[in-house]
């Protein structure tokens, strides 16, 4: 069996998000059960040096949208601890000119362009390197056009005839949605994928859509999430179009690689530990607190978040509290980059105050040391369709505090509840976050409870072992 991944973003190489985790992670754990390629844009950020990707011979090649022609050419290197080929497809135009992932600013018509031509170069080149993939799981808006190119340009082409796609939706708010003269430059038949079965919605293309009504599997990154979207509430206008689709909806939650995020081993600590020597743990909240000008105190707990500064995490919970924060005898960190508004609410906060610090950007190091130093993590998100940052907290001890939505319902056992491994409110407002937080200000005082949770917290299985069988079984099954 051969399977063709195709995302945005992979970890290490290139990395925004969760996405690039799950498909820097997830083959792994199916490797010895199927051939698989994993395609992705060659970013300007990428380091080929550092993991030795190298051109391949005569891999030029040439495509043409909108009336131009683009050059394009194919790298390879190796999935760290892998025999994984990853392809990285190489363009001066759309991908290596800039140093992110999703540069800020681009116009969006020129964002459309950038992935139908990587979509459309991804299944050229694996046509040009003979495989013939079983399964080809595309990810989020950014691959949404390949099930659709399936559906119309290769609906006749022997070599794809037998391809089954799974489309995965790892955050139904980005939709990839723009007028309907994109699909010229993408040289897309209308007639056969403009229409309300196909990429058409409210007037406009939406390239997710067109990926869940053509795809053999869709799979939403947690059985909670895989219930939310079908509802008006969580659904972002395509709850209709899902529950049509309900029939091949599956919800499978992601997991961590647990080989990179380990406190026993992991380099970027002061000192390492394990659940037999947590009181380690106390140093590297010594290191943070120092790091951040905060006055360690043994007595006072420490906070953290790490996020992407957007809406959908929560950032106006913290806005809506920002005194109560302020006066809490407990310290706060906060690490992470996005919307203005958000930058400057942090930066004020952290100039304005004793006890909140903020690093605006991202640094992963810097992100497991403050996994490792804090006691509690943060996650007041609106919407979480899996989340990993509460799974690395846990396998960190450092407790989750969660809006109890999506990946983070099943994810996290509330305190009371036995072999709790963190805190859960309901309520999207700053009120019901803080009674959380001064619940686990209690616990935090309470040793036996505190250190009986940081266990309960370690011990939890979110390793992809589990949820790759999942994967696999899927498969197997549009494979047969």
């Amino acid at each position: 069996m051969k399977i063709l991944f195709a995302s945005a973003e992979v970890a290490p190489f290139s990395k925004a998000g969760g996405l690039a985790d799950v498909i820097g992670s997830l083959p792994k754990y199916i490797e010895n059960d199927a051939e698989i390629a994993i395609f992705t844009p060659l970013h300007g950020l990428i380091d080929v040096n550092k993991y030795g990707i190298k051109e391949l011979e005569n891999s030029e090649m040439w495509l043409h949208f909108g009336g131009n022609g683009h050059k394009f050419r194919l790298f390879m290197g190796k999935l760290p601890g892998t025999d994984i080929n990853v392809f990285f497809v190489h363009n001066d135009w759309y991908f290596t000119c800039f140093n992110d992932v999703y540069p800020k600013w681009l116009d969006p018509r020129y964002e459309h362009e950038r992935y139908i031509a990587f979509s459309l170069a991804t299944l050229e080149y694996a046509k040009l390197l003979n495989f013939k993939a079983d399964i080809i799981h595309a990810n989020d808006w950014h691959t949404a056009m390949i099930p659709v190119y399936l559906h119309s340009n290769y609906r006749y082409d022997e070599y794809w005839k037998n391809t089954k796609c799974v489309f995965e939706i790892h955050n139904l708010a980005y939709q990839g949605v723009w007028f309907e003269d994109v699909l010229d430059f993408a040289n897309m038949r209308k007639d056969i994928v403009y229409n309300e079965f196909g990429v058409e919605h409210y007037g406009k293309v939406n390239w997710m859509k067109g990926a869940i009504n053509y795809s053999d599997k869709v799979i939403a990154v947690s059985p909670n999430y895989s219930r939310e979207i079908l509802t008006g509430e969580f659904g972002e206008g395509m709850d209709y179009t899902l529950r049509m689709n309900q029939h091949k909806l599956v919800g499978i939650l992601n997991g961590i690689d647990y080989d990179i995020f380990n406190p026993k081993t992991d380099k970027n600590l002061v000192k390492n530990y394990d659940i037999k020597t947590l009181k380690n743990k106390e140093e590297n909240k010594k290191a943070i607190c120092e790091a951040f000008g905060l006055k360690y105190n043994s007595d006072r707990p420490l906070y953290a978040m790490i996020s992407r500064l957007v809406s959908q995490k929560g950032i106006d919970l913290i806005r809506d509290v920002e005194d109560e924060l302020k006066n809490t005898d407990a310290d706060f960190v906060f690490l992470g980059s996005g919307d203005k508004d958000y930058e400057n609410l942090l930066i004020w906060l952290s100039n304005n105050s004793s006890n909140i610090r903020a690093y605006i950007g991202y640094k992963a190091d810097l992100a497991n040391q403050i996994y490792a130093g804090s006691d509690f993590f943060l996650m007041p998100s609106k919407f979480e369709p899996c989340g990993l940052s509460q799974l690395i907290a846990m396998r960190y001890a450092s407790l989750p505090i969660v809006r109890a939505t999506g990946g983070l319902e099943d994810t996290v056992i509330g305190y009371p509840l036995a072999d709790s491994t963190g805190f859960k409110f309901w309520g999207y407002d700053g009120w019901s976050m803080m009674q959380a937080i001064y619940c686990s200000m209690g616990i935090y005082h309470d040793k036996y409870t505190f250190d009986a949770m940081r266990k309960s917290a370690m011990k939890a299985d979110f390793s992809w072992e589990k949820s790759s069988k999942i994967y696999l079984k899927i498969f197997k099954e549009l494979a047969n």
